[in-house]
């Protein structure tokens, strides 16, 4: 069974940053993809970004595209959002997930964190 626990999230004003980390409690072996996701008041949750932890290949969000960052560090067992130029519309609980491979939808992903929130004040 895999834990991941979020840190990082916060208030912050627009156009600021934040970093939000991930870290997993154990690692299984084989290849696997790391997701953040998001989730707004009344609205379903999304992807935002995700990165195969073998090979470093990452998928963004059109809405985030370069303004946030994925990266992970193997050796930490830890998973990086970094944000940069956020927007009010960037306000909500943000997850990390891992799934076996490579997916942009909640249902490709088997193991979830408790989310951070996200502020961001206009």
């Amino acid at each position: 069974q895999v834990q991941l626990v979020e840190s990082g999230g916060g208030l912050v004003q627009a156009g600021g940053s934040l970093r939000l980390s991930c870290a997993a409690s154990t690692r299984t072996f084989g290849t696997y993809t790391m997701g953040w996701f998001r989730q707004a008041p009344g609205k379903e949750r999304e992807i935002v970004a995700s990165i195969s932890w073998s090979g470093g290949r990452t998928y963004y969000a059109d809405s985030v595209k370069g303004r946030f960052t994925i990266s992970r560090d193997s050796a930490k067992n830890t998973v990086y959002l970094q944000m940069n130029g956020l927007k009010h519309e960037d306000t909500a609980v943000y997850y990390c997930a891992e799934g076996p491979r490579a997916a942009v939808v909640v249902s490709g992903y088997d193991y979830w964190g408790q989310g951070t929130q996200v502020t961001v004040s206009s």
